[in-house]
């Protein structure tokens, strides 16, 4: 009780109607006790309005009531900076369903800028996430970061300078990414061990690897399927990269646009990829050990048509550096070649669709691809067999749109 008369002494709060109010939070040395008390004492249907202005946190925040709005005055005119922040693992962790957050931004936290999980129903509109010192080992892994959620809407968000991923959705389901800009992170948008996943209308650029579509052993929603990524600008993905030893996508190619790995019925069409100095499109199996009986490393049934191209493979890192070092022209699109693997000891095949289709390049005219011809799963590159031949033309059925119930 004292807790909530204390709040409503510190700031104003404004009834909307009998079941919402919103409850307004100005920046200033009492902002970080004010903002904390509204996240508690709110009720779902409130509104938390953060009034223009830099509010300096010390502290990480946290909002566990449903159909809670957090609004700003814009992701350039309400700013939430971490940058001296000392307790807390993220900036704000939201475990709560039907929650929109829009408006506002969320600065140099020590770990992820907003992290949201175990949820139904989140909305990201105009929200920024941003390390403000650039790409740099040190910086939080994620920027707006998804595990376990169904219905998640990010529109309109900014993601810069993560050591992992700008926007992450992760082991989740029914998911839309459009009209948003990740730029200068490890990974720009990247799509892990998820159902059902719309990504479009993007400008992706200066990040290590642009937009990644994957699935990862030993986690608790592995199956990752159904991922269109259509309509975007995929550009410029050069960003050394930085993320941490040990991390997933610090074997990330710097210079590749987009990276699909061991996913099956991924779409990828209509977007403008170019400028990679790796690749524009690699596809390939998980190649590392793993215990999971029941996971596949290989990607399945991908599409790749009406993209339009443009350069690549003008300075190849990692393993594909050795290709370009025998000579080996850099193509557009980029397949490892596997279609075998071992799983609890038993070695399995499995027919491996990939398909090319009216493809575009700025260079050549018809977009180029290449098989590596590596028959099993993690081989090393020196059992490549190059083979520039054009996979069948198989049919594959896309992926519905994805409808999402916020």
């Amino acid at each position: 009780m004292r807790l909530a008369l204390a709040a409503l002494a510190a700031f104003a709060i404004t009834a909307v109607d009998a079941d919402a109010r919103t409850w307004r939070v100005r920046p200033g040395p009492e902002a970080q006790r004010e903002l904390q008390t509204a996240l508690i004492e709110a009720q779902p249907g409130d509104t938390v309005r953060l009034e223009r202005g830099r509010y300096e946190l010390t502290q990480g925040l946290s909002l566990s009531v449903d159909n809670v709005t957090i609004r700003g005055a814009g992701q350039n005119r309400t700013i939430l900076s971490f940058a001296g922040q000392r307790r807390g693992a993220e900036g704000l962790l939201v475990t709560a369903n039907g929650v929109e957050l829009r408006d506002f931004a969320v600065e140099d936290t020590r770990g992820d800028a907003i992290k949201v999980r175990d949820c139904q129903g989140i909305t990201f509109r105009g929200v920024r996430a941003e390390w403000t010192r650039g790409a740099h080992p040190e910086n939080g892994a994620y920027g707006l970061y998804h595990v376990n959620c169904t219905d998640v809407l990010i529109e309109g968000a900014i993601a810069r300078g993560a050591s992992d991923a700008g926007i992450y959705v992760g082991q989740s389901r029914n998911i839309i990414v459009r009209d948003s800009l990740a730029e200068f992170n490890v990974a720009g948008i990247e799509i892990e061990n998820s159902f059902n996943a719309d990504v479009f209308g993007n400008t992706v650029q200066h990040n290590t690897g642009g937009v990644l579509v994957f699935d990862l052993p030993g986690l608790p929603q592995t199956g990752g399927h159904s991922v269109r990524v259509f309509d975007n600008r995929i550009t410029d993905n050069n960003t050394p990269n930085f993320a941490p030893a040990g991390n997933i996508v610090a074997s990330v190619p710097t210079g590749t646009g987009v990276l699909i790995m061991a996913n099956r019925d991924i779409h990828v069409f209509n977007n403008e990829i170019g400028g990679h100095a790796t690749v524009n499109v690699l596809i390939t199996a998980y190649r590392e050990s793993f215990q999971d009986e029941n996971y596949n490393p290989l990607p399945r049934n991908v599409m790749i048509r009406d993209n339009r191209f443009g350069n690549k493979g003008f300075g190849p890192a990692g393993d594909l550096s050795a290709l370009a070092q025998m000579g080996v022209p850099m193509p557009d699109v980029i397949w490892d070649g596997a279609s075998m693997y071992s799983s609890g000891g038993r070695p399995r095949t499995e027919m491996v669709r990939i398909v090319l289709r009216n493809n575009r390049s700025s260079q050549t005219g018809t977009a180029s691809f290449l098989s590596l011809g590596i028959p099993v799963a993690g081989g090393p590159i020196s059992e490549a067999a190059p083979d520039a031949t054009f996979p069948p033309l198989l049919p594959l059925t896309e992926p519905e749109r994805v409808r999402i119930r916020n």
